[in-house]
């Protein structure tokens, strides 16, 4: 089949071989595929376009052998036939003994699938909470290891790290702290729906971790973050994403508040309150 959209990116038709729950609110599914071996990153918050089915659709509808006319031609997909198209950053990568990738790992956020929720669930949520080995995805993801869907970049000069993120950014966190060298100072806070997503996370840094956990009354992000006493530092660094809304508050407040150089923040909104992904793309968001 013809894969290629545009250096670095590429399509990839892999199928699920393992879920695992995580908490109350998260699953992590595991896919695995031939043409896989061609899916190469350097990790950290590696984003990625993933393709879902429609109920009773065995694979999603994607027209990716038009090349790079795939996406004019998906748009003019009906509605109930077009793959459901959603960003997500990769949690893991799993290589054989000659570097060559044999399988990913994504994890899902599942608001709004549990018994008398009050906000529907979306269809990546629906899809995950019903995942099962052998269902099929396809994925735009990278071809090359260092390509620009890697955002989380600290200057070489970098003597603190912060980060804070949503659950929807605990995947890419979770890989930024993996990726951190040892002994590199890091203030970290990490917010979620449920106690029992709380996860043990492997680090060589020297990070203190913060957890969040969103409940009526808490404090907000912004609270949090502006009562914190940081660790003393010149050329901090900051990857803050999540939220659109939270990302930009946390932005203002360490540019104009702490005096953080702004090229040195990294801020992306995964979502926004109240706005579904097709809604932000017809924005332009």
């Amino acid at each position: 089949m013809t894969t290629a959209v545009a250096a670095p990116f590429r399509f990839f038709s892999p199928q699920v071989v393992r879920t695992e729950r995580l908490g109350p609110s998260l699953v992590r599914v595991s896919f695995a595929g031939d043409d896989l071996r061609f899916f190469h990153s350097d990790g950290r918050d590696q984003s990625l376009s993933l393709f879902l089915p429609h109920p009773g659709q065995e694979v999603p509808a994607v027209p990716y052998e038009l090349g790079d006319s795939w996406w004019q031609a998906w748009r003019e997909l009906p509605d109930d036939v077009r793959a459901v198209m959603r960003s997500y950053t990769l949690r893991g990568l799993r290589a054989d003994a000659h570097g060559e990738t044999v399988g990913i790992d994504i994890d899902f956020v599942l608001h709004g699938v549990e018994p008398g929720a009050v906000v529907p669930a979306g269809p990546a949520s629906r899809w995950a909470s019903t995942a099962k080995t052998g269902d099929r995805v396809v994925l735009l993801g990278p071809a090359i290891a260092d390509n620009r869907a890697i955002r989380f970049r600290p200057p070489a000069d970098t003597d603190l790290v912060l980060i804070w993120g949503d659950d929807t950014a605990l995947p890419a966190a979770s890989a930024i702290l993996e990726s951190l060298p040892a002994g590199t100072p890091a203030r970290v806070w990490l917010e979620v729906h449920h106690p029992g997503d709380i996860q043990d996370l492997a680090t060589e840094a020297d990070a203190e971790i913060t957890w969040l956990v969103r409940a009526e009354g808490a404090p907000t992000a912004l609270d949090t973050v502006r009562a914190a006493r940081l660790p003393s530092s010149e050329l901090p660094y900051a990857w803050i994403a999540g939220e659109s809304g939270r990302v930009k508050e946390l932005r203002r407040h360490l540019v104009r508040e702490r005096g953080i150089d702004k090229r040195r923040v990294t801020f992306v909104g995964y979502w926004r309150e109240g706005l579904t992904e097709e809604q932000l793309r017809e924005r332009g968001e």
